[in-house]
């Protein structure tokens, strides 16, 4: 009787984690892993160690914004993404919405053990998902790009110090490092929605790619090379491997262009992710060859 309890137990304990898991399922290649790679390659003291630091920070942070984002409007996750949490009767809206709030003081917590800096980011995060629900961020239009930026660039910071040694901080080069991502991610993150192009139309969701279809296309093919370019020079990389970043980025907005496929553009958002990800890697060349 009681290893047939336990058994029931521990299947209950591993479908509430697999349930907290697919809130942020499908943002684990664009967002944990790119931004855990720029908090290792940002932090001005690098920790091999403090890996598991950084990641925990930046998914328990991702996790508080997906809840939030994803109790707003459980009828087209039912129709776009039956396979969320919600829609698929893992757990109701009401006990989501109570795990949303009380993920904002958990994270609050966690980032009073990294110090001011990681506090303060965590509160801006806060704040800031409030508002982007409140406006109902999918549906905002080139804004959205802007206020999406932000909070990606306060999981930067808070992940950047989760990274460094204890009593660890955002220095000016650090600094520098989150202001060029947000700003990148603020004028490409448009290559994620193409994929979901047509669903966004039938859903009256305001994207670039429904806003200006031609046009959004036409912007991978110029605005990544020039990243790739201007980030290299930045970071002072070496000529060939500014070279074949500016190359792949070419590659990857180009294919934006050629390929227009639901298929293709989800292929495409894959290696605009991989492009990101080795974008995030410049600070940590700078900080090696050239840092104090």
């Amino acid at each position: 009787m009681f290893s047939q309890d336990l058994l029931v137990r521990t299947d209950s304990i591993a479908r509430h984690l697999e349930t907290v898991f697919l809130f942020t399922k499908n943002d684990i290649r664009t967002t944990l892993i790119p931004v855990t790679i720029f908090a290792l390659s940002a932090t001005p003291k690098h920790d091999p160690t403090r890996v598991w630091h950084a990641a925990l920070w930046i998914w328990l942070h991702l996790l508080q914004f997906n809840i939030a984002n994803q109790i707003q409007d459980p009828e087209e996750d039912r129709k776009n993404k039956p396979s969320r949490p919600i829609p698929a009767g893992r757990i109701s809206v009401d006990s989501a919405a109570d795990m949303r709030w009380v993920m904002v003081p958990v994270c609050l917590l966690l980032s009073l053990l990294y110090g001011t800096q990681a506090l303060l980011a965590s509160t801006v995060f806060a704040a800031l998902t409030i508002w982007y629900n409140e406006l109902h961020g999918d549906k905002m239009g080139l804004s959205k790009n802007a206020l999406t930026a932000i909070l990606y660039g306060c999981l930067e910071v808070g992940g950047t110090i989760a990274a460094g040694p204890r009593n660890s901080y955002i220095d000016k080069a650090g600094a520098l490092a989150v202001a060029l991502s947000s700003t990148a991610f603020a004028t490409t993150l448009h290559a994620q929605d193409f994929k979901d192009e047509e669903g966004d139309r039938l859903t009256g969701r305001r994207t670039l790619p429904t806003m200006f279809p031609k046009a959004a296309r036409f912007s991978m093919m110029l605005v990544i090379p020039l990243w790739s370019f201007g980030l290299s020079r930045i970071w002072k990389i070496d000529t060939l491997s500014t070279t074949a970043f500016v190359l792949y980025g070419a590659f990857v907005g180009t294919r934006f262009v050629l390929y227009n496929t639901v298929g293709a553009d989800k292929q495409s958002c894959k290696f605009y992710s991989l492009w990101y990800s080795l974008g995030h890697l410049l600070p940590g060349y700078w900080r090696f060859f050239y840092g104090a």
